[in-house]
């Protein structure tokens, strides 16, 4: 599927992937756009992601629980202290080596119908993507579309991936999150699904450090004024 290949190989940094893009026609007949970044702000796979929250809400918590019970063995393998785990420490501690294996299968196990319904939700979004591209390109005449990761200088009006969001969503403004019996999705929607739970998860990690951040500025006393 050449679509989803090239949402894998238009990976992008993540202020770029999220940034806000003005929707306004291409600059002569030549645009840009990033697939990746459509499918991620597309309200539909928002909504997905929330109500595959809301459902499998108990085995969230429970995956926060054991990740947290990984870590904490993990750290345990460092034994001298120096952030750091040898080859000697894996080496002299394999009873908690093999405790972090049965933790991880336990992840993979407890996320796995997690991760299928998300894919479900991608690969409907995937399916429908190219006829929204189409309807972009056919409505602003554009010649070549190209991907960011290709382009060393565009004009913003040169970006049209909030317009092809924009058709996206009135398109497809909600798919479903319960896949078949036995379905099985594409090797392209799970790296899709990988790359923006990967985005995802460092989003919520920059949202909690300026939230750490914040609150330690709030919490540090008043410096005494000089006289």
């Amino acid at each position: 599927m050449k679509l989803a290949k090239a949402m894998l190989a238009g990976a992008t940094i993540l202020g770029a992937t999220l940034a806000a893009v003005p929707a306004a026609a291409q600059v002569n007949g030549i645009a840009i756009s990033n697939p990746e970044a459509v499918i991620l702000q597309s309200a539909a796979r928002q909504a997905a992601y929330q109500q595959i929250s809301q459902q499998y809400q108990a085995q969230l918590q429970q995956l926060s629980t054991v990740r947290q019970e990984a870590s904490q063995l993990e750290r345990s393998l460092d034994t001298n202290s120096d952030n750091q785990v040898s080859d000697a420490e894996i080496q002299a501690n394999p009873t908690v080596v093999a405790q972090i294996q049965q933790k991880e299968q336990q992840i993979a196990q407890i996320y796995q119908p997690i991760q299928l319904a998300q894919a479900y939700a991608i690969e409907q979004l995937v399916a429908d993507y190219e006829n929204a591209q189409n309807q972009v390109i056919q409505q602003k005449k554009i010649q070549m579309l190209l991907s960011p990761d290709v382009v060393q200088y565009a004009p913003e009006n040169a970006n049209v991936t909030q317009d092809i969001l924009t058709v996206l969503d009135q398109r497809m403004p909600t798919v479903q999150t319960a896949p078949p019996a036995n379905w099985q999705p594409s090797r392209q929607a799970v790296a899709l699904q990988q790359r923006i739970q990967q985005i995802l998860l460092g989003l919520a990690q920059q949202q909690a450090m300026q939230a750490a951040q914040q609150q330690g500025q709030q919490q540090a006393p008043a410096q005494p004024s000089g006289r």
